[in-house]
């Protein structure tokens, strides 16, 4: 069954759907009428087929998506694991407050091995838990679960309670305790609703305490999921969900959580930490910056992918570091153990009942498959050399015992660059089924680049665009996504697979911008990317159906803007600036013998002038962007004199500065003094140009000269040309295609207008034979537009449009995306 026949799921009534459709529906016009567009299909030629997988979804715990997101476990550090490892201000009684005396112990007589820590609670003591955000959430007349593991020599009395500053939320609870550890349950029934409720747990006697847990009852399909955040998933209707990482694969140790390893609080996301009774499941140090309990696990993962008819698609550690650190890891042993890791982790999905890991499946409650097809190896690495030796023993591995499995590898952080060429270059010539390409740029980036996957190999590697994003929550970045993902689909025999990224996002734990869904303990909302990939997802199509289209007549200027200075976690000095018209006019010229009054302070840090040069020295500041001269510059000669005095980077040096937002700037020792690279900021969002491998030395001055002629940059470092870039590629901001839904015979016109201006289109569908009616769906807002827990803008609206023909007109609304699904005559 093709997943494009999924029901519209649009949340409005009729009435309000009439209501604001008349403001965004044109009326029919005829055909002689003056358009700005044209559209052209052409039904006899068949283009690509779209598998129903193409869209799908990458959870990663980012964000506090897991814990205090979508598993629904409310008691925050309910284990006592919290370390300085993870956090530095985390203590192990991070969440807790304590009534009289309570300690925790990492020492023998621990509830196992895995579970280091647990808490001594001397008599007539409590300790209250938190919760996420405001509290504990907790709704009137819901039920429930309360849990702990406790250990008590005498007879003791434990007294649990759920209350707010107000009172009690529900009748107190007691559960009396004696003997060596044992898990004891208790439940309750909430008398009202709040959002920012406490759990406490007192007792009369000495005890021990771990695993502290408070479950709602009502979970997504009973499998512990918060249920909003997962039908808001489900919604989607994905058809993979990549999972865990990101960058919790490819970082910190790759040794297991063991005496061997003393323990390591900081490692890659190993599966197998993640099964089991959840008592026995180890925590981590999670890469962004907290702690991760693994109570979302690879069971819960599958089994949640199987519940919203998703395709499960696991990405292992491929033993080389990524996202900074770039280091590989030299242990054969090590690696051979990761190798069968990732064949236990396929038995564990696929395998039967009577194999090893398949027998463990069964016992935690699924006896049947998963039937998992794909499985990634490695995310992001920066060493392509390196990576691909390591992946190259993982896939030959694989293919040797699960040939029908396909093995996905990657081509590094960025769209262009030294490794991501490397990466093909070695992903191509071992015929490598997949490679995951992923990319966060800005608005413009994906308006120019559509055609990105046109000019791909037809007969090389296919292609999983495992995460992407415009760099913000605005409808303007939905749209430029939109305009991207018609240029997917045309190459869907080319890119396989695409997911947008991150996924959730806790509003009060955020790592990472923008993000699809967002949330807090009691409400969650979709982004205007949100909006669009849904609309994309649920009207997919089974096939291409070519088409022609006109473009946006426009006309290029020259790069123009001021010029600026800048740092990223270093202190750096400046001299010399000259900058000198194309007819070798002084525009501005700078020693620093006086003052910088000519110069303005837009972004963080601390500059001074000291000895005759221009000093940013708050080594830890991002971003301290200075910026001198006209906006109008344009065709000019820009020289700087510039040098590292400490910190992990480089120093950047900026041109065409049009605002804080909008810029180029050439980062000489970025990314951790690894790579050189101009980047262009479009609205605050960044995308590379141009890169290449290179460090900057501290204490030495470097000559820096950046001619600007046209739309072409030529940057010349110490004399020597470095490389340049022509920035002339269109922003089009009318995107287009159409799709045939194999089940219906619909045809799905999708027709991305990201401008100011309406686009009035004239749609010639060739001799295919149609009704007069379509049903519409259309986003359309400023391009400002954010949704939020009390405001959704951005929303799809419905409605029926009745003037169909083999050649008719319609009018789309400015800065819209609009979907009609055609009838077939």
């Amino acid at each position: 069954m093709s997943r494009t026949s999924t029901r519209w799921r649009l949340g409005l009534t009729a009435t309000t759907a009439l209501l604001v459709a008349s403001a965004v529906v044109p009326v029919p016009a005829a055909a002689e009428d003056v358009t700005d567009y044209a559209i052209t299909v052409d039904p006899a030629t068949k283009g690509a087929r779209i598998d129903d997988t193409m869209y799908g979804v990458f959870f990663e715990d980012i964000n506090r998506a897991a814990d205090g997101g979508l598993y629904a476990e409310l008691v925050q550090n309910r284990s006592f694991e919290y370390s300085t490892a993870d956090n530095r201000s985390y203590t192990p009684l991070t969440s807790w407050t304590v009534g009289g005396t309570a300690v925790t112990r990492n020492v023998d007589g621990r509830l196992n091995a895995r579970n280091r820590t647990y808490l001594s609670l001397d008599a007539g003591s409590s300790v209250t838990n938190s919760g996420y955000n405001t509290g504990i959430r907790v709704e009137s007349g819901r039920k429930y679960d309360f849990s702990v593991w406790a250990r008590a020599d005498q007879a003791d009395a434990l007294t649990l309670s759920l209350a707010d500053a107000e009172g009690a939320l529900a009748e107190v609870r007691q559960v009396a305790v004696k003997g060596g550890w044992a898990k004891y349950r208790a439940r309750f029934t909430a008398t009202r609703s709040s959002t920012a409720g406490r759990l406490t747990v007192a007792t009369d006697g000495p005890v021990a305490l771990d695993m502290v847990s408070l479950l709602p009852r009502d979970t997504f399909k009973g499998h512990g999921l918060r249920t909003d955040l997962a039908e808001k998933i489900a919604a989607l209707d994905p058809g993979f969900v990549r999972f865990p990482g990101g960058c919790l694969v490819n970082t910190g140790s790759m040794e297991d959580y063991s005496e061997a390893s003393d323990w390591a609080r900081q490692r890659s996301y190993q599966w197998k930490d993640t099964v089991g009774p959840v008592e026995q499941r180890a925590t981590n140090s999670n890469f962004w910056g907290y702690n991760q309990s693994y109570g979302l696990g690879y069971y819960e993962y599958f089994q949640f992918s199987e519940d919203i008819g998703a395709m499960p698609l696991p990405v292992v550690p491929a033993l080389v570091t990524g996202c900074g650190q770039n280091r590989a890891v030299v242990d054969e042993a090590l690696l051979k153990r990761h190798v069968q890791d990732t064949l236990d982790l396929i038995e564990f999905a696929n395998g039967p009942v009577t194999s090893e890991w398949g027998r463990k499946r069964a016992r935690m409650g699924h006896p049947e498959p998963f039937r998992l097809t794909h499985i990634e190896v490695g995310n992001e690495e920066n060493l392509p050399n390196e990576f691909f030796a390591r992946f190259t023993e993982f896939r030959t591995a694989i293919e040797a015992e699960y040939p029908d499995i396909t093995v996905i590898s990657n081509s590094g952080p960025d769209d262009s660059g030294s490794t991501f060429d490397t990466a093909w270059k070695l992903n191509r010539d071992a015929n490598v089924d997949m490679v995951d390409e992923h990319y966060y740029n800005s608005t413009n980036w994906f308006l120019q680049n559509n055609d990105r996957y046109d000019s791909y190999d037809r007969n090389g590697p296919k292609v999983f665009l495992g995460e992407y994003a415009s760099g913000g929550n605005t409808f303007k970045n939905a749209l430029s996504e939109a305009a991207f993902m018609t240029g997917l689909e045309r190459n869907a025999d080319v890119v396989k697979l695409a997911s947008y990224a991150p996924l959730l996002s806790n509003e009060d734990y955020v790592q990472w911008r923008p993000d699809m869904i967002w949330f807090n303990n009691h409400a969650s909302w979709g982004s205007p990317s949100y909006e669009v990939q849904k609309l994309f997802m649920n009207n997919v199509g089974d096939r291409v159906v070519p088409t022609t289209a006109t473009g946006t007549p426009s006309v290029s200027g020259p790069i123009a803007g001021a010029v600026g200075l800048s740092t990223w976690a270093t202190t750096a000095a400046y001299d010399d600036v000259k900058v000198t018209g194309a007819d070798g006019t002084a525009l501005l010229s700078d020693d620093f013998s006086g003052d910088a009054s000519r110069w303005t302070h837009t972004g963080g840090g601390s500059w001074a002038v000291q000895d005759g040069q221009y000093v940013q020295t708050d080594v830890a500041a991002e971003n301290t962007m200075v910026s001198a001269g006209d906006p109008a510059w344009h065709d000019y000669d820009l020289h700087v004199k510039a040098t590292k005095k400490s910190g992990r980077e480089g120093f950047l040096v900026a041109f065409g500065v049009k605002d804080t937002g909008n810029y180029y700037w050439w980062n000489l020792g970025g990314w951790n003094n690894t790579l050189s690279a101009v980047e262009q900021a479009t609205d605050g969002g960044k995308s590379t140009l141009v890169s290449k491998a290179g460090s900057i030395e501290t204490g030495r001055a470097y000559d820096i000269d950046v001619k600007v002629r046209g739309r072409q940059v030529t940057l010349y470092l110490d004399g020597q040309e470095w490389g340049g870039f022509t920035d002339d590629k269109p922003a089009e901001p009318f995107r287009q295609i159409v799709t045939k839904d194999a089940k219906t015979g619909d045809l799905i016109v999708k027709v991305v207008n990201a401008q100011a201006a309406q686009a009035r289109t004239a749609i010639d569908l060739g001799r295919v034979k149609v009704g007069s009616r379509a049903a519409v769906t259309t986003l359309a807002a400023a391009p400002d537009a954010v949704n939020s827990e009390t405001a959704t803008p951005v929303a799809p609206v419905r409605s029926t449009f009745t003037g169909v023909a083999r050649k008719f007109t319609y009018t789309f609304p400015a800065n819209s995306v609009t979907f009609l699904r055609i009838k077939k005559g």
